[in-house]
């Protein structure tokens, strides 16, 4: 598989960067690619069905000059910037039977991660809800994926060393919660895992048999996608 290391700085094209890379996979079958990206910027990301009103409180992004965008996957609505690693894995839906449904590449996938994160941080983790990864009862990691007709896109968050208040501030009361989370707060619900970067980067490229550099990453496709939706206000404010 390959892999590569690459924020562009502008939270619209990174992640534009993450559907171009499955457009890339499926244009050209590829045995795979990982990328890791951390944003400068803080912005907020709603899921792809998001509704702006109803998860974020577009008062208090206002006034911080938050950006609120949109992904091209499901899940939550999340606050981002430095102190998120964020990655992407797209892989040939071909690499495992377990890639024929939906909950069967969750937990193929989040297993996974799971090792990685406990290989970095030495302490054992568990999955929840559908694809949290969470350390003491806390979440640090969200995730969710996307489906092209012969490879398939996951991508995630890990909170290292963020700014968790902001979080509480910027964000509502998601409108959908897993059992798990017992209607806490953001506050009382998230926590910064541990591990230094890029010894958990080194975790991830283990397990996934990341070794090749992939030189270039598809940055032309990006332009495409940002004409297309990401950089199109109605993209992000269509719910």
């Amino acid at each position: 598989m390959q892999w590569f290391d690459l924020t562009i700085g502008d939270p619209a094209q990174d992640l534009a960067m993450d559907e171009a890379l499955l457009d890339w996979c499926e244009s050209n079958d590829s045995l795979g690619a990982l990328r890791f990206w951390e944003s400068p910027k803080l912005f907020v990301v709603l899921g792809y069905a998001n509704r702006r009103s109803c998860e974020v409180n577009v008062v208090a992004c206002k006034n911080r000059e938050l950006p609120i965008l949109r992904r091209c996957t499901g899940g939550g609505t999340v606050v981002q910037g430095q102190g998120c690693l964020n990655y992407t894995l797209v892989l040939p839906e071909k690499m495992d039977p377990a890639f024929s449904t939906i909950p069967g590449t969750n937990h193929f996938i989040m297993d996974r991660q799971r090792q990685a994160v406990e290989r970095s941080l030495g302490s054992s983790v568990e999955v929840q809800g559908h694809t949290d990864l969470v350390w003491r009862g806390r979440k640090f990691s969200g995730n969710a994926q996307r489906r092209r007709r012969s490879y398939l896109m996951f991508h995630g968050c890990f909170l290292l060393h963020f700014d968790l208040a902001l979080i509480q501030e910027v964000l509502n009361t998601p409108s959908s919660m897993p059992d798990y989370r017992r209607a806490r707060t953001h506050s009382d619900f998230i926590v910064n895992l541990p591990v230094k970067q890029e010894s958990l980067k080194e975790a991830i490229r283990t397990v996934w048999s990341a070794n090749q550099p992939m030189l270039p990453p598809p940055v032309e496709l990006v332009q495409r996608l940002m004409s297309e939706r990401y950089g199109q206000e109605e993209w992000h404010k269509k719910y």
